[in-house]
């Protein structure tokens, strides 16, 4: 047709579908490269570069601006994991599993393992901690379900460790989000509420057995859990899920 047809047979609509497969491709390879910010370059399980790094380099460097005054962060910074992680290969080849060396649950790997993430609390849309105690939160009270304060912890043997002590709120999310266990030995520490049962008369902690507890990763401080702190202490619950199995004395 005279007008719309350009050359040949190409035309308003083979321009437009051309156009969408363009923008398409350009958009597959934006969000692929962005992706790779993080993670990147890709290493194998001993800490060394991996042979096959994808199809697609590396972005440049881009400095994201925090709010509330924390650090500016530049991704990706190559800067590679420093940690040494306990563990051997089982294959020459990638792929398969590896075998921890030394105490899994204190080093981190398999089920118990955890990421480098910062060392600071997580915040809120107004600058303030995101999981602060409730007995330092004003306006938080339990409105249903059990009350766990003052309730003896069991662990998985069955043997008694200490009592809660408090509940670790998400203000903004307002839902708990650890338990507060005084030991009996001395100290506290944090247990993720996905990991705890709490009946009518005891909480029970299934993950892992009484000796285990005094290992639990602390907190820096009494009023405030950072992110590297809340993956350390939920890995350490995880990994006892398997590395502690032989010392249960009776199942979930």
């Amino acid at each position: 047709m005279v007008g719309v047809t350009f050359f040949g047979n190409f035309d308003l609509a083979s321009l437009a579908i051309w156009l969408f497969w363009g923008f398409f491709a350009v958009l597959v390879y934006y969000l692929q490269t962005e992706n790779m910010r993080e993670g990147y370059p890709l290493e194998t399980e001993d800490g060394k570069p991996a042979p096959n790094q994808g199809p697609f380099g590396l972005p440049k460097p881009k400095t994201f601006l925090l709010a509330h005054g924390r650090a500016d962060v530049t991704v990706p910074d190559y800067q590679p994991e420093k940690r040494t992680l306990a563990m051997a290969r089982t294959a020459v080849s990638e792929g398969f599993p590896h075998m921890p060396t030394g105490n899994p649950m204190v080093d981190g790997v398999g089920p118990a393992s955890w990421a480098p993430r910062r060392d600071v609390p997580e915040l809120d849309g107004h600058g303030h901690n995101k999981i602060v105690p409730m007995s330092q939160a004003e306006g938080f009270a339990v409105s249903a379900g059990r009350d766990p304060r003052g309730l003896p912890v069991q662990a998985s043997d069955l043997e008694v460790i200490g009592h809660i002590s408090d509940m670790w709120v998400d203000a903004p999310e307002q839902l708990v989000r650890y338990l507060e266990i005084q030991l009996n030995q001395g100290g506290k520490r944090l247990v993720p509420m996905p990991m705890v049962k709490i009946w009518a008369d005891r909480v029970r902690i299934n993950a892992i057995s009484s000796d285990l507890f005094a290992g639990v990763p602390m907190t820096k401080s009494d009023s405030e859990v950072t992110l590297l702190e809340e993956d350390k202490i939920s890995g350490y619950y995880a990994g006892g899920t398997m590395y502690a199995a032989d010392k249960r004395k009776r199942g979930f």
